[in-house]
């Protein structure tokens, strides 16, 4: 007898069923057991605001949290970008899986690098963090460009720029290489340019915290530096009591010597959306080796930022 297919709760999203699918093959490899993809419609999907209004944090993640809590699915896969700072104790993060790519992208019309577009270019995101510092980056450069925010699915935002409507669009690398659109990328933009959302590039695998049995399984498919490197980041987000939509990027990295990981590095910046100012900073130290030590990563380079000013620079600090 075959066993009871697992339910595996995602959004609707072409996106969200690529990253769903992937993990599913995976937790069906690991278990033996069929996975089933149950989707859910949040309020993040069906809601036409732009995220910044709508509070950004939680609102792709709250229907599948209740699914969870209800027992309608079994585990939920996340972009980890979505998920609130606060774990809620009845959910466990079973995985965090190895971490796809975090930079940010550029598509834009005629193969056009970030630096070659034209006088005046028109740039759509719908990220206060990616307007921050493209205008930064454009300020410092002599850059003369204009960001328009947007929203919308991968289709959307890149029709734009097919359709005339916009010179380019800021998308997540990740995202793309999961749907199988990475060769649509004219341009990578280097960290050094524009630092990513904290946890962009990975997932979260959530279950019910009381599912001993479960965690255990989808444990198998976590990826210990990914986890150390999103939690820290995550928690210089927490300390700056901002949320998903505020203007920050965070990235925590390794620093190897051959195949030697010697250190973590962790980045973090905030600016105001024009791009006029921006605090951002950086720590080095040993590769934190529990959870405890990660958070204090992330909240040691919060509080120095905070002391240059951090604070002032994010608009309204999220409730």
């Amino acid at each position: 007898m075959t066993e009871k297919a697992l339910r595996l709760g995602t959004r609707r999203s072409k996106l969200a069923m690529a990253q769903s699918g992937q993990v599913a093959e995976a937790v069906s490899q690991v278990t033996g057991r069929p996975v089933e993809l149950v989707e859910i419609t949040t309020y993040g999907d069906v809601s036409r605001e732009h995220l910044a209004q709508i509070g950004g944090t939680g609102v792709f993640v709250t229907a599948l949290r209740d699914a969870l809590l209800r027992g309608d699915v079994d585990f939920a896969v996340h972009s980890l970008k979505d998920l609130p700072t606060t774990q809620p104790e009845d959910l466990a993060l079973a995985a965090v899986p190895l971490r796809e790519d975090p930079r940010d992208v550029i598509v834009a019309r005629d193969a056009l690098k970030f630096t070659d577009l034209p006088r005046g270019a028109r740039i759509g995101t719908g990220s206060p963090r990616r307007m921050a510092q493209l205008n930064a980056f454009a300020r410092g450069h002599g850059l003369d460009i204009e960001t328009v925010p947007i929203r919308g699915n991968v289709d959307t935002r890149i029709g734009y720029v097919h359709k005339g409507e916009l010179d380019a669009v800021v998308l997540a690398a990740a995202g793309l290489q999961r749907i199988g659109r990475i060769d649509e990328v004219t341009d990578f933009l280097s960290v050094d340019t524009v630092l990513p959302a904290p946890g962009q590039g990975a997932l979260a695998i959530e279950c019910a915290a009381d599912n001993a049995d479960l965690i255990a399984v989808l444990g198998e498919l976590d990826d210990p530096f990914t986890r150390v490197a999103v939690t820290a980041e995550r928690s210089l987000l927490a300390a700056l009591e901002a949320g998903c939509s505020a203007p920050v990027g965070a990235l925590a990295d390794l620093l190897a010597d051959g195949q030697i990981v010697k250190e973590m590095r962790l980045r973090g910046v905030v600016g105001t959306t024009d791009g006029s100012r921006t605090v951002q900073l950086s720590t080095t130290g040993p590769v934190p080796d529990t959870h405890d030590r990660a958070v204090a990563l992330g909240r040691e380079l919060a509080a120095e930022m905070l002391a240059q000013g951090a604070a002032g620079l994010m608009g309204e600090r999220a409730q």
